[in-house]
This record gives structure tokens, C-alpha cells and sequence, in this order.
């Protein structure tokens, strides 16, 4: 395996630049990763890693995770200590580094599936959380319209590989989504705190369905409450107002994924 010694070598240069750049993993088609297990189940899901980074001590403490790597990337290298603190964006890094290839996120909604939709959610780490959630109750997908950057390295690590397993479906029009949903018979739910709005816990159906969450603030946008069937609310206990978008997210999904 090559070896890298310099900071100011343009692989590495290159891989720093993508973990901070939203506007180079847009232009380049790729994003970084760092962590063994996070490194280790792109590979495991078939991300198609480019180009990996490994400290001499990450081969002997995480060898089970990096043979996992290297069997599908072709393109690795050790690095020293000093060129992975500049790559890390932790305060302990395990000392392994991957550049990947961004996968497709034009795949369709199936009428039969249950959907989380996240309109302009702009914190990675509710990102993250929420495709954490979804893939663990076993949700069809994530749909997202706006918001942070799905390949931002703080959602990738809140996701914990999820957001590289689970269904993804990007949309520049939320309302049209939704609008060729209600035409295919699901049931399509907009989350708010509205008086007008009926308890999740109420809520029948026989079924697909989307439930869309809105950003942190400001929540969904007026055409979105108008676009989806029904407006749903979750029964607040307790002084507390609100959750947080991706607690709210999660009580929801927990709703649509056990029923029907």
C-alpha cells in the first residue's frame, strides 16, 4: 500500500476540500467519509468507494473493517498521523478515510410504501437521525425536498450508514409528488401543530403513505399543508410546546410504520 507523508498532497488536499465543501461533492459527484464502521458499511452497501485512507495503527486495530475496504476499492493508501489529523473531523479519529462516489436518488414512490417526507430540514444531524429512524422501523424511504446537504459528513455520521442503505428520494417539487401520490390512492399526511389538525394516533388507513415533516422554524410550507390529505398533529403532554424535528419525525414514523 502507497504511502502519503505530506499534508499538502493533492489526494488529501482534495479529500479535506469535499468534507467541507457542499458545493464540490455537488460538483464532483463524490463525498468523504471517516470512521472504520461508517468506511466499512459503504463498502458492505455497495457505495462505490474511489479512493481510501488508512493510519499504520488503524490496519491493526480496525483490520476486519478495512479488508472490507480494500476489497472493493482499488485505490488505497497509509497516511500518517499528521496527514489524518488534517483529513479528521473528530476529536478522536480512528485513522481511516474514504472518498465516495454519490449514489443515484431518483428512484420512484411505490403507491404500497411509507414514506417520511422532510421539506427544507436544514440540520444535518436531524438528517441523519431521521434515516436512522426510518431504516429502523423498516420505512420504503426518506423523501427530501431542500434543506442541508444529505452528503454533509455531520448527517452521514448521525445516519450511521442508514442514509447509504435506505431508500433515498430527492425532489425539486414536494407538491407534485404529493399531488401524483394522492392520485395513485395514498394517504399523504401533513405534520403540524395546528388546532385543525387530527391526533396521529387516530389516524386509519389501508395502504401507501407519505407523512411530511417541515423545517425546524418554520415548519411545512402552506402548499405542502394544502397539497397532502390530511393534517395530522402528535398529543403533547406536559408543558413542552414542540419536539424536535427529528423526535417529531420519529413518533410519526413509529405511527405509520405499525399500522395497516
Amino acid at each position: 500500500m502507497a504511502e502519503i507523508n505530506s499534508r499538502a498532497n493533492e489526494k488529501i488536499k482534495y479529500a479535506a476540500r469535499l468534507s467541507e465543501s457542499a458545493s464540490l461533492r455537488k460538483e464532483s459527484g463524490e463525498f468523504f467519509l471517516e470512521g472504520a464502521r461508517l468506511c466499512s458499511d459503504a463498502a458492505l452497501s455497495g457505495a462505490g468507494i474511489t479512493r481510501a485512507f488508512f493510519t499504520a495503527e488503524a490496519q491493526k486495530k480496525y483490520a476486519s473493517y478495512i479488508e472490507k475496504i480494500t476489497a472493493v476499492c482499488g485505490e488505497c493508501y497509509t497516511v500518517s498521523d499528521e496527514v489524518a489529523a488534517k483529513l479528521s473531523l473528530t476529536d478522536s479519529s480512528q485513522g481511516v478515510f474514504c472518498v465516495c462516489r454519490k449514489p443515484g436518488l431518483n428512484a420512484q414512490v411505490k403507491e404500497e410504501g411509507r414514506y417520511i417526507a422532510l421539506e427544507n430540514v436544514q440540520d444535518p444531524a436531524n438528517f441523519g437521525s431521521v434515516c436512522r429512524t426510518a431504516e429502523a422501523l423498516g420505512l420504503s424511504g426518506v423523501i427530501v425536498s431542500g434543506g442541508c446537504d444529505i452528503f454533509n459528513p455531520k448527517a452521514l455520521r448521525a445516519a450511521m450508514g442508514s442514509s447509504l442503505r435506505i431508500n433515498i428520494i430527492e425532489t425539486g417539487n414536494l407538491v407534485e409528488l404529493i399531488e401524483k401520490a394522492n392520485a395513485k390512492g395514498m394517504l399523504t399526511l401533513a405534520s403540524t401543530p395546528r388546532d385543525d389538525a387530527e391526533n396521529i394516533n387516530g389516524i386509519e388507513y389501508d395502504g401507501g403513505v407519505i407523512c411530511c415533516v417541515g423545517n425546524e422554524g418554520s415548519g411545512l410550507t402552506d402548499e405542502v399543508l394544502c397539497a397532502c390529505k390530511k393534517r395530522v398533529t402528535i398529543p403533547m403532554r406536559g408543558r413542552a410546546e414542540s419536539l424536535n424535528a427529528s423526535a417529531a419525525a420519529a413518533v410519526l414514523m413509529w405511527e405509520i410504520s405499525g399500522k395497516g
